[in-house]
């Protein structure tokens, strides 16, 4: 069952008041680097660790509750007029078998893609806990898993760090979750891709950069050097923790979403639509339990 958008929480409009207050000083550094991004608002849907599975709940993890989360935020993005949907990894959750795991990414990318024409797949460890990359990357219809796409005078970057420290890809079970990395040739493509253009930059990754616990990339330092260095970054959005955070780091707003996975019922989904304006004003609007930022430029 699903609600329709007159139904649906509004995004929390203190939390953003808050927000503006407390972060507007640091966005400025950041934007006054890079070119005046678009010449219209653009907007996209966000979702993240939607974890789905055949199986039992396990702790704050609904599996199976999934499609109808799913379905309310497609209720509400089919009239948002979106440009383009973004998940950030861990669209399914793990199988006892190929076959079975790709039976759960059949299903639910079935009704993922029914949203929106232009969609963008993150990949998480969760991903490729049973499947290979390119089982998965196939399913899916996607080339890549770390690549670049423009989109109204913005520069998008989708990363990968599900590779070992050792470079290896992460794939049948060969990996511990808390060993995430970035491999080098992924940073000298990263920093060809800062390097190309003055449009401003958003990041999109599942493990995170702006930790250094068990959900961080193991060498976000690394990373977040690049960035900052470029001076074109605005924002990077990330998943993995499966909690609200939000963070500034060299100017940087590193916005952490809450998994759709986590709690029962359609009061603990989590879903946003998010605006870039030609200002350069990233406006995150977030339902249910995802909280709602503003990040102006004055």
């Amino acid at each position: 069952m699903s609600h329709q958008p007159s139904l649906l929480p509004q995004p929390r409009r203190s939390f953003l008041q808050d927000g503006t207050l407390v972060l507007a000083a640091a966005a400025t550094a950041t934007r006054s680097l890079v070119a005046a991004p678009t010449s219209r608002v653009l907007r996209f849907g966000l979702m993240t660790d939607l974890h789905f599975a055949d199986k039992p709940a396990a702790g704050t993890r609904h599996y199976r509750e999934t499609p109808a989360k799913l379905a309310e935020a497609r209720d509400l993005f089919r009239d948002q007029a979106l440009d383009f949907l973004v998940e950030l990894g861990d669209l399914i959750d793990r199988a006892d078998s190929v076959i079975t795991e790709l039976d759960y990414l059949q299903q639910i990318d079935r009704e993922f893609a029914s949203i929106c024409a232009d969609r963008h797949y993150v990949l998480g460890n969760h991903c490729v806990d049973t499947l290979r990359k390119e089982e998965f990357l196939g399913q899916v219809g996607q080339e890549k898993s770390f690549y670049a796409f423009r989109r109204s005078g913005v520069h998008f970057l989708v990363l990968d760090a599900c590779f070992r420290r050792d470079g290896a890809a992460y794939g049948r079970r060969n990996f511990e979750w808390t060993d995430a990395n970035i491999p080098q040739e992924e940073l000298e493509w990263l920093e060809s891709e800062l390097a190309a253009g003055e449009e401003p930059v958003v990041v999109f990754t599942h493990q995170r950069l702006d930790v250094s616990n068990n959900h961080g990339v193991r060498n976000n330092a690394a990373v977040r050097e690049r960035l900052e260095r470029s001076g074109r970054v605005l924002a990077v959005f990330q998943g993995h923790s499966h909690q609200n955070d939000h963070r500034d780091i060299g100017g940087i707003h590193y916005c952490t979403h809450v998994a759709m996975v986590e709690g029962t019922g359609l009061l603990n989904n989590a879903y946003s639509v998010i605006d870039i304006h030609p200002d350069g004003t990233i406006s995150l609007h977030g339902y249910r339990q995802q909280h709602s930022y503003r990040w102006p430029t004055d």
